[in-house]
């Protein structure tokens, strides 16, 4: 099944965005379906959000399977889209490569886009010789937004030079615990990856009743609606003391083969005003990006030292207020996804529309109040 999407570009959108959201569910891409949100509040989109077929679970394992071993692909299991509108820009957010072929139903958009961007997630530079098939569909576009800093020469070795770093993002203003200024009962919230040494130690305050310590207890990966998901986590966020932090897939050095890059947590961390604990990735543009003091209060990975730290942090309230209050700020004037966005309409040489500038502004403000604590 083919469906047509017609009309003039003059007199409506002028951005047309293909979204991954109705075909993955997982809660580590909800942030990126948090971008999309954005975009399209200070934005003019035309949004494409296909459902897969029923036979889809197992379509995109044949396909995927047939990529990789035999450079051809099928469709995964979701209905083409034939572009006959003309747009300024063709926007797409991938977590992983494979979601390319997601993208490939969509078709003439090379024809009827002027600019095509795409913003690829995660994608380490040791993989990039297995995802050459994905890579030639990557090729199409006329630029490619990374945000694994150490694999844009891996990637523009295949693509051309097509592909440039840009950092994470965050709605920071949904993390930011300014103007209410919530009470921070949660003493050491972690999610996600963590050192289980690390892990056992903050179990053991938690059982002696020392500390009020959050983190996760199940393995799913579903969520029932991305954006409450943001919402529940960016509360928890702001009333959390404490956040560990690490690089990302820093228990995978099999996935990584040593390539340290910054992971979500940063971003969530920074904006909510928590002070983070744990180790910075090993990468030049962590320390462009997060380039204030303090930023992370060192742990090594493993380490079980972390009820010293937090009792001598205890002892120092002006430092804390301080690191709370700079990573807020910076947050809301450097890492929010109005930024990220700039940067997408500077590429394609677009300029913003009133709402992105009121936006901008409304985040400035947010920092003023952080900055005046």
């Amino acid at each position: 099944m083919t469906i047509e999407l017609k009309g003039k570009s003059s007199d409506t959108s002028r951005i047309l965005m293909f979204s991954q959201r109705n075909i993955y569910n997982f809660h580590y891409r909800c942030a990126l379906y948090e971008f999309e949100d954005i975009i399209r509040q200070i934005d003019s989109v035309d949004l494409l959000n296909p459902h897969p077929s029923r036979w889809f679970k197992y379509g995109t394992r044949i396909a995927n399977r047939l990529a990789v071993d035999c450079y051809i692909s099928p469709n995964p299991g979701i209905s083409k889209v034939r572009i006959n509108k003309y747009y300024d820009l063709f926007f797409t957010i991938c977590q992983f490569p494979s979601d390319l072929l997601n993208v490939k139903t969509v078709i003439g958009w090379e024809d009827h886009c002027r600019i095509s961007i795409c913003w690829l997630n995660e994608i380490y530079a040791s993989d990039v010789h297995k995802d050459k098939y994905y890579l030639d569909i990557l090729s199409k576009f006329d630029y490619v937004i990374l945000n694994c800093s150490q694999s844009v020469s891996a990637v523009n070795e295949v693509i051309g030079s097509k592909g440039f770093y840009s950092p994470f993002g965050i709605d920071a203003t949904i993390f930011c615990p300014f103007p209410e200024s919530p009470q921070r009962f949660i003493d050491v919230y972690s999610i996600g990856r963590r050192s289980e040494q690390t892990h056992q130690t903050l179990l053991d305050l938690l059982k002696k009743k020392k500390i009020f310590y959050v983190y996760d207890t199940i393995d799913g990966k579903k969520v029932l609606s991305a954006n409450q998901h943001r919402l529940l986590y960016a509360n928890f966020a702001k009333r959390a003391k404490y956040f560990i932090v690490n690089p990302g897939k820093m228990d995978c050095p099999d996935e990584t083969a040593g390539q340290s890059e910054t992971g979500y947590r940063y971003y969530e961390g920074a904006a909510s005003g928590t002070i983070m604990i744990g180790e910075s990735p090993k990468n030049d543009e962590f320390k462009k990006d997060f380039n204030w003091p303090d930023v992370v209060i060192h742990l090594p990975q493993g380490s079980d030292n972390i009820e010293s730290l937090i009792d001598e942090l205890a002892k120092q309230p002006e430092r804390q207020e301080e690191i709370r209050a700079t990573n807020v700020a910076q947050s809301l004037l450097r890492h929010d996804w109005a930024y990220r966005w700039e940067t997408v309409l500077k590429t394609a040489g677009l300029e913003p529309l009133p709402e992105l500038l009121e936006r901008k502004n409304h985040l400035k403000r947010l920092a003023k109040m952080a900055e005046e604590v």
